[in-house]
């Protein structure tokens, strides 16, 4: 066999084996994974974050943004979850990360415990698992729809802060870079718009937009796609000499409510970053954007799909993870 062959043979066989690896992920999933093991650990979860949201509802944003991030990262296995250690700066330290709301961290952790405080069930559900039914009870307790969660995931084995590079989505980002980001993790155009509506809910520190609002010389919008009025209330509200203390909600007109406001806000000319309006000013995603600004419903089921397909990023099987007891720390 020549050599270009055989180099052709081997990347073919090294390939199939990704990818025969990813669908034994993708297989290990499946709703009614924990049946004998922890057959109520929905309802205890559910419990528990119900008790977190009714506390705070920075909670919502909170989870469902650990979530993402944690997926999008190093697949979903709570590795964003994990504490730094003197030998060793975690993602949750990375810069990109350092903006994650403790109160996501905590919901987990929280959940964690409940589950674990039931004997039949301790240590044996994984932290990732967790997380994924943490982001749909919050999602559903802040009136978004609710779905079956998939399950069987296993807890990550490392996390370094390096490994966040260049793995997040950035609010400058235009939609070929959004899209090239979200298909390299099997996530198509319509599931990245799907997802981005998860600003819905949540705030924003004035220096993430700044840009788009002031041009430090003149007093009026750099960025034209801006709604002359938000641009003057973001203003307000975000002074010049920008203090990242300062924050707002994402959403102007229904900050507490996951709804399908984010794409009537993109008609408008009301998304927060870039990476929000261009998906209206783009022709390529405008259709998406209008349909789901008039129709909830298809909005919902849109979703719905983005958030399992989400949930199905580099998930952990066999020695690639484990159950960890604590989800701050490795076993």
């Amino acid at each position: 066999m020549g050599r270009s062959n055989f180099l052709t043979t081997l990347l073919s066989l090294s390939l199939g084996v990704i990818l025969f690896s990813g669908n034994i992920a993708t297989a290990q999933l499946r709703t009614n994974y924990y049946a004998n093991t922890c057959p109520d650990v929905e309802n205890i979860v559910r419990r528990a974050i119900t008790t977190k949201f009714q506390q705070t509802f920075v909670t919502v944003p909170a989870v469902i943004r650990l979530f993402f991030h944690d997926c999008f990262v190093s697949g979903c296995d709570a590795s964003t979850i994990v504490a730094s250690t003197p030998g060793n700066k975690a993602e949750k330290d990375h810069p990109d990360n350092l903006s994650l709301a403790g109160d996501g961290f905590d919901a987990v952790i929280k959940a964690k415990a409940a589950v674990d405080a039931v004997p039949k069930c301790k240590n044996k559900v994984s932290c990732a698992d967790i997380l994924a039914l943490a982001t749909r009870d919050v999602i559903a307790l802040s009136g978004g729809p609710t779905y079956p969660v998939e399950l069987g995931r296993l807890d990550g084995l490392k996390s370094t802060a390096e490994s966040v590079n260049g793995n997040l989505p950035h609010p400058n980002f235009n939609l070929d870079q959004l899209n090239k980001m979200f298909s390299s993790r099997g996530l198509s155009q319509a599931d990245m718009i799907a997802l981005s509506a998860c600003h819905t809910v949540g705030f924003s520190h004035c220096e993430k937009f700044s840009n788009r609002i002031y041009n430090f010389s003149r007093q009026k919008p750099v960025d034209p796609t801006l709604n002359r009025q938000y641009a003057t209330d973001l203003q307000r509200m975000c002074p010049r000499d920008v203090d990242p203390r300062i924050a707002i909600d994402m959403d102007p007109t229904t900050p507490r409510q996951f709804d399908n406001a984010y794409f009537k806000n993109l008609v408008q000319g009301k998304g927060l970053f870039t990476s929000d309006q261009v998906l209206f000013t783009d022709r390529r995603s405008r259709n998406t954007v209008n349909t789901w600004a008039s129709n909830p419903k298809a909005f919902n089921d849109a979703l719905i799909e983005a958030m399992t397909k989400l949930g199905r990023v580099g998930v952990k099987t066999g020695r690639n993870g484990n159950i960890r007891f604590d989800c701050g720390r490795f076993n």
